[in-house]
C-alpha cells in the first residue's frame, strides 16, 4: 500500500540513522518500527494505581482570611 506520511524531524532522523547503520531500505525500517510499535500496544500494560489526594485540615484560627495567606509572611527588618 502506498501512502504519504509526515514525520516529525526527530523521528525522521532516527529512521535515517537506522537505515544508515543497518543497511536496510527506508521502507523496511519504517515497516519494522510500525510493526513493533503496534505489537506492543496489543499487549495490556500494568495498570498504575491512581494518585489520590487526602485533604487535611490546616488548623487556621478563626478570622484568618485564607485568600490572603501571603499577609502572614514575616518580613525582616529593612
Amino acid at each position: 500500500m502506498r501512502t504519504t506520511l509526515t514525520l516529525d524531524d526527530d523521528v525522521a532522523q532516527a529512521l535515517r540513522e537506522t537505515v544508515r547503520t543497518s543497511g536496510r531500505s527506508f521502507k523496511e525500517v519504517v515497516n519494522e518500527a510500525l510493526r513493533d510499535a503496534l505489537a506492543t500496544d496489543a499487549t495490556p500494560t500494568r495498570r498504575v494505581p491512581r494518585f489520590r489526594v487526602h485533604p487535611k485540615a490546616c488548623g487556621f484560627r478563626a478570622g484568618i482570611d485564607l485568600t490572603k495567606l501571603n499577609q502572614l509572611v514575616l518580613v525582616g527588618p529593612d
